[in-house]
């Protein structure tokens, strides 16, 4: 099976836009698309969100994630792990999270159906609401959810530090095939090392022969091995 990457970028904003324009560059170069993971308050500066439409005009996926990344934002008792935005929400809640957040989005003339929560966290009443409002995809921190289908395809995502076991890991994904994901914030591209992580793991994914896409692609692709789960479980987390 051949192995499919995708890199995804959070953090855009005006301190960083810098930063991320240059990773950019770099991944063109490769002729590797981005998955720009995007919060509203991300949005709301005009050269991020102008930035981002002419990266998703040229292929670029945009992914909505979150709305404020209030940590609980029920106020409610759950485990320290838990404390993502959506992590512990029940339907209504991150339904209205959900409305809330694709209406600031739309101000800035983006739209997506695609959703990666906050912590890569996503509880069984979130993903209730991004069906009932027609998401089409979940990227949680185990695997992609094709949320027409309930088909999940494994593959946990590696946010990228300085560590040469990134690389150890994703030298062995991209052999295996299927899914390789790599993430990285903006805030941690100020340092050489993680940046050039980053490209290191990239070019050895496509040293194995990985495809470059993105999460828009990702869902339920012909020949994939996917597997189902009940409608609102979400995959076990390998943390």
């Amino acid at each position: 099976m051949v192995a499919e990457l995708v890199v995804s970028l959070s953090g855009a904003g005006p301190s960083t836009l810098a930063r991320c324009a240059d990773l950019a560059a770099e991944l063109d170069r490769r002729r590797v698309p981005l998955s720009l993971l995007l919060a509203p308050r991300q949005a709301v500066a005009e050269e991020v969100s102008a930035w981002v439409r002419r990266r998703v005009a040229a292929g670029d996926a945009l992914v909505l994630h979150g709305f404020d990344h209030q940590p609980n934002p029920t106020r409610r008792a759950v485990a320290l792990r838990r404390r993502a935005e959506f992590a512990a929400l029940p339907a209504h809640e991150a339904g209205l999270r959900l409305v809330a957040a694709r209406a600031a989005v739309a101000r800035s003339g983006l739209a997506t159906d695609l959703f990666a929560p906050p912590g890569w966290l996503a509880s069984p009443g979130t993903v209730v609401a991004l069906r009932r409002h027609r998401f089409a995809v979940c990227a949680d921190m185990a695997g992609v959810r094709d949320l027409r289908t309930g088909d999940v395809r494994p593959g946990r995502v590696r946010m990228v530090g300085e560590h040469w076991r990134h690389l150890l890991s994703v030298g062995r994904a991209a052999r295996r095939g299927g899914l390789v994901r790599i993430g990285v914030d903006a805030a941690d591209l100020d340092r050489l090392a993680t940046r050039e992580a980053l490209l290191e793991a990239v070019d050895l994914a496509l040293h194995h022969g990985a495809t470059a896409t993105t999460y828009s692609s990702t869902a339920s692709p012909r020949g994939s091995t996917t597997t189902s789960t009940p409608s609102g479980a979400v995959p076990a987390r390998t943390r």
